[in-house]
């Protein structure tokens, strides 16, 4: 759910990259300030990013002067600049590949993620 002001509510937090089978290992990396895991880290908010990811990305996307990876407005601009890193063209279709296999390296993630944004943007109006 979204509050009134665009943020998740109850936040969204991925499973521990522990290095279980088919997980990748990453130790913490932010104290567990955002993913509350001292461990390892976790993906957080709607368009889950690493901890560390979200220190390079993370952005204000409302204005609100508060960078938050579970408010809505914040992780699709903080997306976009992701995906967008280092010069990719988004409309281009090796450009756009190139970003979702950034977010993951998983070529049956960027194929799920290609299907849906597809549907998406033929489904009516």
């Amino acid at each position: 759910d979204l509050d009134a002001d665009g943020v998740v509510r109850p936040p969204i937090v991925g499973v521990p990259l522990d290095g279980s089978p088919g997980l990748a290992e990453i130790p913490d990396t932010d104290g567990g300030r955002l993913d509350g895991d001292v461990g390892y880290d976790r993906a957080v908010g709607p368009m889950q990013f690493l901890p560390g990811t979200w220190a390079r990305y993370g952005a204000d996307g409302d204005g609100d002067g508060v960078r938050n990876p579970d408010d809505l407005d914040d992780a699709a601009a903080a997306a976009a600049g992701y995906l967008c890193a280092g010069g990719r063209d988004t409309a281009d279709g090796d450009g756009w590949w190139d970003g979702v296999l950034a977010y993951n390296r998983s070529i049956d993630y960027a194929r799920r993620v290609w299907t849906a944004a597809d549907r998406y943007a033929t489904a009516p109006a």
